[in-house]
């Protein structure tokens, strides 16, 4: 119970950091000429960059697996907790609350969903399918600047 209640505690603080922070990186994406919706990948990226970091230094020491196992099963469980954390929170935050995914978004949302088990499946990550993630991740950042 006491994880249970750290967790909420660290899910809640993470949400009103991100609502803290968004008029920053609002107004950093708008003055880059950035459309708006960059404005999430933005935050998802600052919320995911201590796993992110793990990953790079276990891709350093040659170790794929462990350096995809840290990414996309941190990217998992931050979506997993941060999306309900936030439909919570909407309750009490101003403003709507927009989840959809665009058809562009949803080929790469399935795209993803193949290749990560194809990689996880046999339990033994090359490179290969590393840099296939990589061009995935790549092709959703350049998508989410250039619509």
């Amino acid at each position: 119970m006491t994880s249970l209640g750290l967790l909420l505690v660290a899910l809640v603080s993470v949400v009103g950091l991100a609502k803290v922070e968004s008029p920053v990186i609002e107004l950093a994406v708008s003055s880059a000429g950035l459309p708006q919706a960059f404005v999430g990948v933005v935050i998802a990226l600052l919320v995911l960059l201590p796993e992110t970091i793990a990953a790079l230094n276990a891709a350093r020491r040659d170790q794929v697996q462990i350096s995809l196992n840290l990414a996309l099963g941190s990217a998992m469980a931050s979506i997993g907790l941060t999306i309900p954390a936030i439909a919570v929170a909407s309750i009490w935050l101003e403003g709507p609350l927009l989840l959809g995914l665009g058809g562009t978004q949803m080929v790469l949302l399935a795209l993803t969903y193949v290749v990560s088990t194809l990689t996880v499946v046999p339990g033994r990550a090359t490179l290969m399918q590393s840099g296939v993630h990589l061009v995935l991740f790549a092709a959703f950042v350049f998508l989410a600047i250039s619509p």
